[in-house]
């Protein structure tokens, strides 16, 4: 069977991407190595990776969650928020903004 670089069966759409020049260089050794396909093929596989992850994320969370009680309160809900974003925000502020987000309940 002849390869043309198109998915089977799958339909697909050409997309322009921007990425930090040191990650495609990367990507083009990769390629050059033989160890990817293509430029594009090395994306589908990385897009893929991660939304598989992502949803092996959601999944565990949700089992979690469900083990643990039930869904999030607001306070717990922008204490991971805040944790997950990296900011340095004081405890404080979080509880605040835990409040802040039932009075819109």
């Amino acid at each position: 069977m002849e390869r043309s670089g198109m998915v089977f069966g799958m339909a697909t759409k050409k997309i322009t991407i921007t990425l930090p020049v040191d990650q495609v260089d990367r990507v083009r050794a990769l390629v050059e190595e033989g160890r990817s396909d293509s430029i594009s093929g090395f994306v589908k596989r990385a897009v893929g990776v991660a939304l598989d992850d992502l949803a092996g994320w959601r999944a565990a969370l949700a089992e979690a969650l469900e083990e643990s009680g039930g869904p999030l309160s607001s306070e717990e809900q922008a204490w991971a928020d805040d944790v997950l974003s990296g900011s340095t925000r004081s405890p404080q502020a979080v509880a605040r903004r835990g409040k802040d987000a039932r009075c819109g309940e």
